[in-house]
C-alpha cells in the first residue's frame, strides 16, 4: 500500500506553467520538476517567466545576500 497518494487532478483555480510544454495548465498535470507555480489565475501563470526574471533580478541586486567581507561570494556560494 502507498503512503502517498498521487494526485492526478489539481484544484479549481490552481493555475501552473508548465517549463516543458511551454503553456499555462489548470491543476498540476506536469510532474512538479517541470512546472512553475501555482498561480491564483491563467494571467499570472503566463507571466511565470517574467516574475521568475523579476525574483531573479531582486535577488541578485539585493545587499543582504551579498557580503563584501566573504571575498566577493554571494550567500549561497560554498
Amino acid at each position: 500500500m502507498a503512503l502517498f497518494k498521487k494526485r492526478t487532478v489539481g484544484k479549481p483555480g490552481e493555475w501552473y506553467y508548465c517549463l516543458e510544454h511551454k503553456k499555462v495548465e489548470e491543476g498540476p498535470d506536469c510532474p512538479g520538476k517541470d512546472r512553475f507555480g501555482p498561480y491564483a489565475s491563467p494571467q499570472e501563470a503566463q507571466r511565470a517567466m517574467e516574475i521568475a526574471q523579476e525574483r531573479n533580478l531582486e535577488w541578485e541586486t539585493d545587499p543582504r545576500w551579498h557580503d563584501a567581507k566573504g571575498g566577493g561570494q554571494s550567500a549561497g556560494d560554498d
